[in-house]
């Protein structure tokens, strides 16, 4: 891809008339519900991170994520002719803009300078010293998210940084988001080019917008002449800029495999559900609570290999079995072979819920997986997703559920004080427990079948 900055390049308002992507960004999708521990935010050059991801490091940043930014070069060849500033001294000044803009975005970020040659990235080199800045933050885990540009964004440092954050993100598993920078300039919405049906849309917060066009303005040796000389001249144009003016940010997402998939790729069966007399017991207790015999469509959240799924199913004219893990949801789908009716299907619940009624909602140890706002996000979602007959049954574990916010006692409380539901029935042991919830008012199974 050959282009320059000075290029009359393509207008926001091609992009804005003919935008082709609906998808939206959860980055808690990318780690099975939570945010990440630590974001690492890679710029080739000074600016890149602002104008690509400013919104998203202040939204992380502000959450209490831990953030590193790590800049390839100073920048220092943005005005190779220049008759004020020797490439040091412009190195300098965009070092310090950097730092300006990111104490705006995220006063406790850790900034990293690598200082390699501004033009001439690779990611050969790269990649080793990225390697050394994610182990040195002495956080990197499984709920480390990557972010860089984008490895078709069509400069050459940009899309050096960006293989070596892939490689990296492929070796060490890790999320990676990558953000186009220059692709708004030399493209325009028909290019083949676009990746569409990869884009995913991180819509900012006004505070978020705001901040990042504040940001923006402490590139001032890019947004601005560096003097009225010759070869000082603006780099980064108003029609340019235009294009990091919109209310949202765009990414390239490649998740990694989160907890879930990892855990059910490494066993046939993690929980124990087949063999485990406690898990056996459990389900009979629950499914002998149920008020009726038979449900039209039953609902259940985090199926894992569907060995409830297929209990239920028995008992349904329709299920539709979710779960996070696509090797999960394929036992599942194997399990339910003799149903079919009963469908199983990757989701990321809350923001993949299903459309339709059901008169049968199953949430059994999963709803402590979810943060307390996502868990609240569900419950309005069952209530509205709920027949007029309908029935949730809660089932959780009791004990402590380390490195996750919530436990069982917490979700059952949450869903009781929250959703206008009546209790019908409820368990309670040391280990378990469990709450079967209608719309008022509760009635008995012996009234309801005329025993009463």
């Amino acid at each position: 891809m050959s282009f320059t900055h000075d290029d009359g390049g393509t207008p926001e308002h091609r992009w804005s008339q003919d935008w082709r992507s609906d998808a939206r960004l959860s980055v808690e999708s990318l780690f099975d519900g939570r945010l990440p521990e630590r974001v690492i935010v890679v710029a080739a050059h000074p600016d890149d991170e602002t104008l690509g991801a400013a919104g998203l490091v202040r939204r992380l940043a502000h959450a209490g994520v831990v953030t590193d930014i790590v800049v390839a070069t100073n920048g220092e060849a943005s005005h190779p002719h220049s008759p004020t500033h020797t490439p040091v001294q412009l190195g300098g000044v965009r070092r310090r803009e950097l730092e300006d803009a990111v104490e705006m975005l995220a006063p406790s970020a850790r900034v990293r300078f690598l200082g390699l040659p501004d033009g001439s990235l690779t990611a050969d080199e790269l990649v080793g010293l990225l390697r050394q800045e994610i182990d040195s933050g002495g956080r990197t885990g499984e709920r480390t998210l990557l972010v860089a540009p984008w490895r078709g964004d069509g400069h050459g440092d940009h899309e050096a940084a960006g293989h070596a954050a892939a490689q990296l993100a492929a070796e060490l598993n890790l999320p990676l988001l990558e953000y186009p920078v220059w692709l708004w300039h030399w493209a325009t919405p028909d290019s083949p080019e676009v990746p569409w049906d990869q884009l995913a849309v991180l819509d900012l917060a006004g505070d978020e917008q705001t901040l990042k066009q504040s940001a923006l303005l402490m590139h001032a040796s890019q947004t601005a002449p560096l003097s009225d000389e010759p070869g000082d001249e603006t780099l980064l144009a108003p029609g340019f800029l235009e294009h990091f003016t919109r209310g949202f940010e765009t990414f390239i997402p490649t998740p990694s495999s989160g907890v879930f998939e990892r855990l059910h790729a490494g066993s046939e069966d993690p929980w124990g559900l087949q063999d485990r007399f406690y898990e056996r017991r459990k389900r009979s207790v629950a499914l002998a609570l149920l008020p009726r015999e038979r449900f039209v469509a039953t609902l259940e959240l985090g199926c894992s290999i569907g060995v409830l799924s297929a209990e239920l199913a028995a008992r349904s004219d329709s299920l539709l079995a979710l779960d996070i893990s696509p090797t999960a949801v394929a036992a599942t789908h194997r399990r339910l072979a003799d149903f079919p009716r009963a469908e199983a299907r990757v989701a990321s619940i809350p923001q993949d819920w299903p459309a339709g009624q059901f008169d049968l909602v199953v949430i059994s140890e999963v709803g402590y997986f979810l943060t307390r706002t996502q868990l609240l996000d569900v419950v309005a979602r069952v209530v509205d997703s709920l027949a007029p007959d309908g029935v949730v049954l809660l089932c959780h574990w009791r004990h402590p559920v380390d490195g996750w916010e919530l436990d069982g006692d917490t979700v059952h409380e949450l869903f009781r004080s929250s959703a206008p539901l009546a209790v019908f029935a409820e368990h309670s042991e040391e280990d378990f427990r469990i709450d079967l919830l209608v719309h008022p008012p509760a009635v008995s199974v012996a009234r309801s079948t005329g025993v009463l």
